[in-house]
């Protein structure tokens, strides 16, 4: 009878299996893309899109080329970018970052209060080679500047830091000398408790088109859209809980569709950016982004140049990263539900 029995025990043990390791695989997709969370609905100030491209203009033409061997360059853009925190109201410093004996600068503007968990928001001014680096990364840097604008206008009830960094790009990436290693390590040299950190990593480039969306692995276009008509949100795997609450406020302060990303380094394109240098400090960190190269067939060429950015859904970015450094004590109570 014992034998009898067992080609049917098999299969249900079989299925009871599979049941296991689908539910396993659900349950993993919604860590990983977070497809369920609410927003929060807020009302951000208006963004001045033709604020941004002017300073995307200014940055990508007047102090054209931005690489780590153009230095004078990299100088007269730290210093607009230093005046234009100052024109905001931010308590501006400059962090030296020194590099076999040159000496480049991180620009730094403080708003809010002097206590506090602290939120970081930063954006590297550096450009590729020759490129003209209108999206990557002068949309993040413009912003940046209107995010000062509008702190300084109406101040957060916490800690906020805005940091422009020099030298993300090569040959400086991924090692000691990119300038956010050296505000991160600061910072932990300084025992700062950091809440969270935002990296503004290419910002400005959309499409509608069929297809005009990529990924760096096949199954994601699953759960992902085709077109690049979103801004993407990328954390670790394991900044679950920052990058759930991120997107909840930044869902709700504007139209654009926000798609978020947790995943370990190996996946291409996680780490490809300041927020690394944070993780390497254990402060949880996230990359805001509309995918680089995932998207934008301009990336470190020639074509990256202003005309190319879609202004208006970059100030819808800037409105929802505003929702996240300024957030309603009741939206934000609301956020921290589970």
């Amino acid at each position: 009878m014992e034998f009898s029995q067992s080609p049917t025990r098999r299969p249900r043990r079989r299925h009871a299996a599979l049941a296991v390791i689908g539910a396993g695989m659900l349950l993993l997709a919604a860590l990983v893309c977070q497809p369920f969370v609410t927003a929060v609905p807020s009302t951000p100030p208006v963004v001045d899109s033709a604020r941004l491209e002017a300073h995307v203009k200014k940055l990508s033409v007047d102090f054209h080329p931005r690489s780590f061997a153009h230095r004078a360059n990299l100088e007269r853009t730290a210093a607009y970018i230093a005046q234009q925190f100052k024109d905001a109201g931010g308590q501006v410093s400059l962090q030296d970052v020194v590099v076999e004996g040159e000496r480049y600068k991180n620009v730094v503007a403080r708003f809010g209060p002097e206590r506090g968990r602290l939120l970081v928001i930063g954006a590297h001014y550096d450009s590729h080679g020759a490129t003209r680096g209108a999206d990557d990364n002068a949309s993040g840097i413009a912003g940046l500047l209107e995010l000062a604008r509008l702190l300084g206008q109406s101040g957060p009830a916490r800690p906020v830091e805005l940091v422009a960094y020099t030298l993300e790009e090569p040959p400086h990436f991924r090692s000691p000398h990119m300038g956010s290693v050296w505000h991160a390590r600061a910072l932990k040299a300084a025992g700062r408790d950091v809440e969270l950190m935002l990296s503004l990593e290419m910002i400005g480039y959309f499409s509608d088109s069929p297809g005009s969306q990529a990924y760096p692995l096949a199954a994601m276009r699953l759960g992902y859209p085709d077109r690049g008509n979103f801004i993407a949100l990328v954390g670790q795997f394991g900044d679950f809980g920052a990058s759930r609450s991120v997107k909840a406020a930044m869902s709700g302060a504007s139209q654009l569709p926000v798609y978020s990303l947790n995943a370990p380094s190996l996946v291409q394109g996680v780490d490809f950016s300041d927020h690394r240098s944070y993780w390497a400090q254990d402060y949880p960190a996230l990359m805001v982004t509309d995918t680089a190269f995932m998207r934008n067939p301009n990336y470190h060429r020639a074509g990256d140049t202003f005309d190319k950015l879609d202004y208006q859904r970059m100030a819808m970015v800037v409105q929802a990263v505003y929702a996240v450094a300024r957030p309603d004590p009741v939206e934000a109570a609301r956020a921290r539900l589970p």
